[in-house]
């Protein structure tokens, strides 16, 4: 039967197109039949052959594929069996693509290709269940040292099927023979598990990667699963990565545990696996770039050019590439910052001149804007954003935001907010947008608008946890609610757990509610965790208010030298009289 829908066709040259060499691709379609070696062919069959072709050029695929098909059985021909099945994939007929896939596998029981057309077409068709014998038969006729990548490609082929659940358990049936062999058992309960992610089963994923490391304690891919699994709320994932970086871990693979890090906001810990990697690989130029651009941002600036400009002479030496162009791109941006940190305008421009990654230019465009705005030429700051170009609504979006920040960081609070309230206009579904409006607000002074904001914001995304955490806080600044905001920080605690920044408030809630040990522990916890000039700041005042005043100093002083222009640190200071 013929499928109306081009999905189908689309599917199924999906599952082709992404096949690796284990899974082997169909020739172009455009091949014509070819006569087969040594068959005797005869002038009947010759016409045969030659009609189908002629029906399918004529735009009568179907004709074509049943006298191709014929021919096939007629002559036990195994490249007439293959075209056929391309013939019904020109059809878009799926049920005629399996026929002639199975009457290929029929006439060469032991023909890999034979049967891996007839395993991807299964899938591809949704009939998970009837793909099982064909998945046992693919595994067994690979040859042994190749059957970890096998198992990989035909997990990658069912993570493309409808029903993920069943998927999974179709692949667990059919790959239960090498579960637990020390040769496969790694490969084999990777796929398993991720696929048992791909229907939503975590917990399900989190045993698989665990069997997997146990199957083969030096896999990778147990290891990327349980990255893919890293969260707070399942810590027996980052269990297992650990376990691998105890051993001798891919530099590849530690860099991806500091990027989970870093998505955790544990960026202590992430620039320790960065230099790690360093240490062991001082070759390897995204290691550098990484460790550079989180040294920039925490105001290791020394420390971060080094870093940045160590992996410009290691890409340099690479062949060019689309990555090396973003890479040189991020590098030259994070220096222009540094540059302009240290207020060094001419050589922030000139780091900038070196941009011509087409993809970075409005972040080096926002960043000679932001050059422009410290020297007091805030209008024509403003012009060379708005001269950027809009091709599209992220364009748009993204010109605004610059502008914005632009605005904020130049403490125009009632431009950014007017700036937002267009922006929000235009796309009134944003939940950045509304926060960022609120946080404006709230530097303007009007409270019930900032808690309108953020409350509009928690009905329309409840999980939003930066909307709790900020009306928590700003209570508690404020000395009002005090019970509420508690409860505020605690829920964006409960979905963002051990968020450094988060538990700063809930600190600073417990320090204004009079609960100063437990303030002073969840505020060393915090940063420890992250040093930040705003942490440091709380950190110093509960301090301060124990009369552990030399300790408070030393505190205010580290924070100076995170970022001596934050102002919650600065204000602080200054309401204390001290000068540390």
């Amino acid at each position: 039967m013929r499928f109306r829908l081009a999905a189908l066709a689309a599917a199924l040259a999906a599952v082709f197109a992404a096949a690796p060499p284990a899974l082997a691709q169909s020739p172009s379609s455009t091949t014509v039949a070819a006569a087969p070696d040594n068959s005797g062919l005869d002038a009947e069959l010759f016409y045969q052959l030659l009609l189908g072709e002629l029906n399918v050029r004529g735009n009568e695929p179907t004709a074509g594929f049943a006298l191709i098909l014929d021919a096939a059985r007629k002559t036990n021909d195994a490249s007439l069996y293959q075209r056929a099945v391309e013939l019904a994939f020109e059809a878009r007929s799926g049920d005629a693509a399996l026929q002639a896939a199975r009457a290929w596998k029929q006439a060469f029981p032991q023909s890999r290709e034979a049967n891996r057309y007839v395993l991807q077409i299964l899938v591809a068709l949704n009939r998970l269940p009837e793909s099982l014998e064909p998945l046992k038969t693919e595994i067994a006729l690979s040859d042994a040292k190749d059957r970890p990548a096998v198992i990989a490609a035909v997990a990658r082929a069912y993570s493309r099927a409808t029903d993920k659940k069943q998927a999974a358990a179709i692949l667990e049936q059919g790959l239960a023979d090498y579960l637990n062999k020390p040769d496969t058992g790694a490969s084999a309960w990777s796929a398993v598990g991720r696929l048992r992610l791909a229907a939503g089963d975590t917990n399900g994923a989190l045993d698989a990667a665990r069997r997997g490391q146990a199957a083969g304690p030096n896999a990778e891919g147990p290891v990327l699963l349980a990255l893919e699994l890293m969260d707070p709320k399942l810590p027996q994932a980052e269990a297992i990565v650990r376990t691998y970086m105890q051993g001798q871990p891919l530099p590849e693979l530690r860099l991806s545990y500091a990027r989970a890090l870093l998505d955790a906001q544990r960026q202590r810990e992430a620039l320790q696996q960065l230099q790690q990697v360093t240490r062991e690989r001082p070759d390897f130029p995204e290691a550098w770039l990484a460790q550079g651009t989180l040294l920039a941002q925490d105001n290791q600036l020394p420390e971060a050019e080094a870093a940045l400009k160590r992996y410009l002479e290691l890409a340099q030496a690479q062949p060019p590439s689309e990555d090396r162009g973003r890479g040189t791109a991020q590098a030259y941006l994070s220096l222009a910052q540094i540059a302009e940190k240290r207020k060094d305008f001419a050589q922030a421009n000139a780091w900038l001149d070196r941009i011509e990654n087409s993809q970075d230019l409005i972040q080096a465009q926002n960043r000679r804007a932001s050059i422009l705005a410290r020297q007091g030429k805030m209008a024509e700051a403003r012009k060379l954003i708005q001269a950027l170009p809009e091709r599209n609504p992220a364009d748009a979006r993204m010109k605004a935001m610059a502008e914005v920040q632009l605005l904020r960081d130049n403490k125009d609070y009632k431009g950014a907010y007017d700036l937002l309230a267009q922006t929000i206009a235009k796309d009134p579904g944003d939940p950045d947008l509304l926060y960022d409006q609120a946080m404006v607000a709230e530097k303007m002074g009007r409270f019930d608008d900032m808690e309108r904001l953020l409350r509009q914001l928690m009905e329309k995304k409840p999980d939003y946890h930066h909307a709790y955490n900020a009306l928590g806080y700003s209570l508690a600044e404020r000395g009002v609610r005090l019970p509420e905001a508690k409860q505020l920080v605690q829920k964006a605690l409960e979905f963002a757990p051990g968020d450094p920044f988060i538990s700063d408030s809930l600190a600073w809630v417990e320090f204004r509610m009079g609960n100063k040990a437990e303030a002073l522990r969840i505020l060393q916890d915090a940063y420890k965790e992250r040093p930040d000039p705003e942490i440091a700041a709380h950190l110093g005042e509960v301090l301060w208010s124990l009369g552990q005043r030399d300790q408070a100093q030393s505190i205010w002083r580290e924070g100076l030298l995170l970022n001596a222009e934050n102002e919650t640190l600065q204000e602080t200071l200054k309401r204390l009289k001290v000068k540390p």
